[in-house]
Parts: C-alpha cells; sequence; structure tokens
C-alpha cells in the first residue's frame, strides 16, 4: 500500500489505540480528544480514509476500520511503540522526548529499513 501522510497515519494510529477493529468502533469526539484536534478535522481526514478504503462510518455514526486500515493502523503503533522503547531503554532518551521523537521518525523510515531495524534491536533486551 501507498505511503500515506504523517496526519493520516497518525489518525488511523490514535484510532488503533482506542481500540478501533473492524469490528470494534470509536467514535469522532474520542479520536479529537486523543489528539488534540476538532471533530472538524476528524470528519475531514475521515473522508480520505474512507476514500482510500481504510475506514468506515455511517453518516454521523462512529468509526470502524476496515482490514487494511487496521493492518496499517497497527503497523504504525508498532513501529511507534518499538522506536519510543528504543531511544528511552537503549539510548537514555527522556520518555516525553522519546515519544516525541518516535512519532517523527515512525513515518520517515521506509518498511525495509524499519524491518532490518527491529530485526537488529531484537536482540538487545529493550523490555
Amino acid at each position: 500500500m501507498e505511503k500515506m501522510s504523517m496526519s493520516h497515519e497518525d489518525y488511523l494510529e490514535a484510532m488503533v489505540m482506542l481500540g478501533a477493529t473492524t469490528e470494534a468502533s470509536v467514535r469522532s469526539v474520542d479520536v479529537a480528544a486523543k489528539m488534540g484536534v476538532s471533530k472538524a478535522s476528524v470528519n475531514k481526514a475521515m473522508s480520505v480514509l474512507k476514500e482510500k478504503g481504510l475506514a468506515e462510518q455511517p453518516y454521523y455514526g462512529d468509526i470502524t476500520l476496515t482490514e487494511t486500515g487496521y493492518a496499517y493502523g497497527s503497523s504504525v503503533l508498532e513501529r511507534h511503540e518499538a522506536l519510543s522503547r528504543f531511544l528511552n531503554k537503549a539510548l537514555g532518551i527522556p520518555a516525553d522526548v522519546a515519544e516525541r521523537e518516535a512519532c517523527l521518525m515512525e513515518h520517515a523510515i521506509s518498511d525495509e529499513s524499519f524491518e532490518k531495524w527491529l530485526a537488529f534491536i531484537k536482540g538487545l533486551d529493550l523490555e
């Protein structure tokens, strides 16, 4: 699947974090609160995500993710968590800084580079 904008990846990641799946839904207002944006911003992003076949939302209803949307959002979340843990545990970067920087890095790294990096750090004990 083609890479999306950082913003749209963040929406998918937030929805997965809030518990959205192909079966379980989340409310727009909860996504807005989690991301610190307006409900109108969520609605605008949802238009794009629905158009790309990543999310479903009946008119003013709750949001569910398609299988592709859930897989994409879960992948972004996995990257974020692995990068944040590495920055914090392996490099000693304060947790709040590690969180913020992991959010930037998760969007910039290619799938191939991430997979190689993940294989490398699996040998490190970061738990």
